[in-house]
């Protein structure tokens, strides 16, 4: 019989399924928004609200051939933990002592953000290049917490 996952385990998976709705061609981000073990907010990465997706129209990025956590001001999408924000603020739900269960690790624009929002505890699971983000977190007190589910599932198949 399998062990029950712990919460961290289970949002990320959440997580997971979010980012599966993205409709950006590069990266697939899906994040949400937890307080008292309970869903605040949800969001993916892809275009505002009733204008097309980069799979409709392509990635100016892309075709620039820029470089990843570059020229995000030419990116018609909003990031994951930006949407999950927004659809706090729209639905009337405040965000403050949350924590974020992400796919990959914020980047300093939504890093600010979430800050800003009072978010208290980061759950991550893949990197990205982006030191001054974990570096502005850790500075405005944020608890972060890297989760890799496959590396620990590798090694306790591996060791036994």
């Amino acid at each position: 019989m399998n062990p029950r996952p712990s919460w961290d385990e289970y949002f990320l998976e959440m997580a997971r399924v979010i980012a599966s709705r993205s409709t950006c061609l590069r990266r697939k981000v899906g994040a949400l928004l937890v307080r008292d073990k309970r869903v605040l907010a949800t969001g993916y990465n892809g275009a505002p609200a009733c204008l097309p997706h980069c799979e409709e129209v392509g990635c100016r990025r892309a075709e620039l051939g820029m470089a990843s956590g570059t020229g995000w001001e030419l990116c018609r999408g909003l990031h994951g933990e930006q949407n999950a924000i927004i659809q706090g603020a729209l639905h009337g739900v405040s965000v403050r002592g949350a924590t974020l269960y992400c796919t990959t690790q914020p980047c300093i624009i939504c890093a600010k953000m979430l800050i800003n929002a009072g978010v208290e505890r980061i759950v991550y699971e893949g990197e990205y290049a982006d030191e001054l983000s974990l570096e502005m977190l850790r500075d405005a007190g944020v608890e972060l917490a890297r989760f890799a589910p496959a590396e620990s599932e590798s090694q306790s198949k591996a060791g036994g």
